[in-house]
């Protein structure tokens, strides 16, 4: 649905509107921080040094928080209600924003994001399920139409706020802008208390789950980060990577025995959501790496500003919104296997095509031409694969594999970041810059072929409508991967 179709729909009640504006600003804000940041981390880099481990931390710490917490944030929504929720997830994302603003190091930085990470696992799942409550039938899908396409657009204009932060003032400024809007919905926000859905007191929260999950992601992280500085034969680096996978078990182990799990593993037997999953990981994997790397690349190496790196990096964004609902609506008709196959390996060409990038940089004959490609495959397999993973769970489990599938995507844009030290080398170069786009051409073909061997046609109503409305994820989906 595009913007101009959008506008037109507004919520026919003052609370619907008032619900729709709070979780609209909510998400913006989570999904607008995600790009500005990548933007910044060459001038983050500058000025508090730390080198490459620094970025990926600052990367990473943020996402790290956010995989682990997002399943358990629906579970918090339904025992404490939902705006009381996403006014604990705004506050303390304008709270953290701040300190990362302040920080006067890298490791207060690092420290900051992470918290930051724990509030934006708060504001949009709880977003989308106020939406969700306060509209029914066919103006909640328009509801969620509007919301997507609005969010969307932080893609678009991230560049130009965080790269002229960053070019003109401080790359502080694109953490103190968050309070802003922040404040600007507070007052709104706190008016949808007296109405907010009635609590359910008797769901259990997988607090336990979500611990395990974070020792679990964390470790390994933490390892493949450090080391590039400390070597493999450091306890620094074995402890946390034997006791994250020790974690990463036992969590599996709870997740299949605890009566109300954060993860429903039986949800991964149903085919086409569990391939699907597969799916994303390699295929968000590869979104992360390869743009973590060119966005860097075209700064610290390239020469280029942090404005005109955030525009030159949008062409594949633009097209994704242009076309992601017409092939959505093939998806619906046609099923989704094939785009499914050939979006990720023409994302695969145009990273391929980034292979003729020389010194010095021409961005009209070495990156735009991969970009237009990566956008057109982006297009064409980000609506089929919503389209495939929702359409395959009973419809009353939609929002809990929606949630699954957007911890996937995070989850595989954190472990593609800490790799990235040993890909790249300590020190950005146009070599490491060749072996990252083979490893993200390498990630996309494996999504392409991980959807020909597993994903089976569905063509139906349930198929055509998460496609429609699926191209993308709640939190900006490939746009947002783009940070």
């Amino acid at each position: 649905m595009h913007m101009t179709d959008q506008a037109s729909l507004a919520p026919s009640t003052p609370l619907q509107r008032r619900v729709l504006v709070v979780a609209i600003v909510a998400s913006f804000i989570a999904i607008l921080d995600g790009f500005v940041v990548n933007l910044a981390l060459p001038a983050i880099g500058r000025e508090l040094g730390g080198g490459l481990v620094i970025q990926q931390w600052v990367f990473d710490a943020y996402l790290l928080t956010l995989g682990a917490l997002i399943l358990v944030a629906g579970s918090l929504s339904d025992h404490f209600g939902r705006a009381r929720i996403l006014e604990w997830g705004l506050a303390g994302f304008a709270l953290t924003s701040v300190m990362c603003g302040l920080a006067w190091n890298g490791e207060v930085l690092v420290v900051s994001r992470a918290l930051q990470g724990i509030a934006g696992a708060l504001l949009v799942p709880s977003s989308l399920a106020m939406i969700v409550t306060s509209f029914s039938g066919p103006a909640q899908s328009k509801a969620i139409g509007q919301w997507s396409g609005w969010t969307s657009a932080a893609a678009i204009v991230a560049p130009l706020i965080g790269g002229v932060s960053v070019d003109l003032l401080s790359w502080r400024v694109i953490f103190f802008i968050n309070v802003i809007p922040a404040a600007a919905i507070w007052p709104m926000l706190a008016k949808l208390r007296s109405s907010d859905a009635a609590r359910d007191k008797s769901k259990r929260i997988d607090y336990a789950g979500a611990v395990l999950a974070m020792i679990g992601l964390g470790g390994p992280v933490f390892a493949f980060i450090e080391q590039g500085r400390v070597g493999w034969g450091s306890p620094q680096v074995w402890f946390p990577l034997v006791a994250g996978a020790v974690a990463l078990a036992f969590f599996l182990v709870h997740e299949n025995r605890t009566p109300e799990p954060m993860l429903p593993l039986r949800l991964f037997a149903i085919r086409n959501f569990g391939w699907g999953n597969l799916s994303t990981l390699a295929i968000y994997g590869a979104i992360s790496l390869g743009f973590f790397a060119l966005g860097i690349y075209l700064q610290q190496v390239g020469g280029l500003g942090a404005t005109v790196a955030g525009i030159a990096l949008l062409p594949g964004t633009v097209i994704l919104m242009l076309c992601a609902s017409y092939f959505g609506g093939l998806a619906g008709k046609y099923g989704p296997r094939w785009f499914m196959t050939a979006g990720p390996l023409l994302c695969a060409i145009g990273f391929l095509m980034s292979l003729s990038i020389q010194e010095p940089l021409n961005y009209w004959t070495q990156v735009l031409p991969g970009q237009v490609v990566f956008g057109v495959g982006l297009a064409t397999l980000v609506a089929p694969l919503t389209a495939a993973i929702l359409g395959a769970v009973p419809p009353d489990e939609a929002g809990i594999g929606s949630a699954v599938n957007n911890a996937v995507a995070r989850i595989a844009g954190l472990i593609c970041i800490a790799f990235a030290g040993l890909i790249v080398g300590p020190v950005f170069t146009r070599e490491g810059l060749y072996n990252a786009l083979l490893v993200t051409a390498a990630l996309f073909a494996l999504g392409a072929v991980t959807s020909a061997v597993g994903i089976r046609n569905q063509v139906g109503e349930a198929a055509g409508t998460a496609g429609e409305r699926g191209g993308l994820h709640d939190d900006g989906g490939p746009a947002g991967q783009h940070a």
